[in-house]
């Protein structure tokens, strides 16, 4: 008498929610923005999503993770319209990232997981997975616009390029960070026009070197 091996099944488990994700992250800022990263546990956000705590360790290994991506998600709001010149792109993408820092949940949630990488080497590699690589999509758009319109000449040096990419986006997130979280000082529009006149001179000049 001959065995059968029953045929393996195809399902790999029930798919994520997209309803259920995004849950889950905003319990994750509310919680954050209430309790602080000390307290906040995985518990917790479960019973304020109203999920069972093994649908979030099925998503994410740990707070440092869901932390991170519910911080991500905030700043994938961040759009760059053409509106006819590169000062003026950067000028509103920079005011966007501005209100975007002023919302309680992005300021606790942004803070908390970049003082806690200090110490965490694989968060600060989510982190700049999760929010920096995606971000620079940002910077690679407005310099391909700038470029068509003649504002800025074309690329030359691919791995040049890269690194000027990186400078950009460092120089402006760098700088807003430090002027609203850091200094506590308004990002206005007086303050934009005059980081945003710097930063296209700055890229003209970066554009010289080769």
């Amino acid at each position: 008498m001959c065995s059968r091996t029953k045929p393996r099944s195809s399902r790999t488990g029930r798919p994520r929610s997209t309803e259920a994700d995004a849950a889950i992250l905003e319990a994750t800022r509310a919680a954050l923005v209430e309790l602080g990263w000390s307290k906040l546990t995985m518990g917790d956000v479960a019973g304020r999503a109203g999920v069972a705590k093994t649908t979030l360790y099925r998503r994410w290994a740990n707070k440092n993770e869901l932390v991170v991506d519910a911080v991500a998600v905030l700043f994938d709001e961040l759009e760059l319209p053409d509106l006819g010149s590169l000062q003026a792109d950067i000028e509103h993408v920079v005011l966007q990232f501005a209100a975007l820092l002023e919302r309680p949940e992005t300021k606790t949630a942004l803070m908390a997981v970049v003082a806690e990488s200090t110490r965490d080497a694989p968060l600060r590699e989510r982190i700049r997975a999760s929010i920096v690589d995606r971000q620079k999509r940002l910077v690679l758009t407005g310099r391909r616009r700038a470029q068509e319109r003649g504002e800025l000449p074309a690329d030359r040096d691919p791995e040049a390029v890269d690194a000027t990419d990186d400078l950009i986006f460092d120089v402006i997130a760098g700088a807003v960070v430090h002027r609203a979280l850091v200094s506590a000082e308004p990002v206005d529009e007086h303050w934009v026009a005059r980081l945003s006149a710097l930063l296209v001179g700055g890229l003209g000049a970066v554009a010289a070197l080769g």
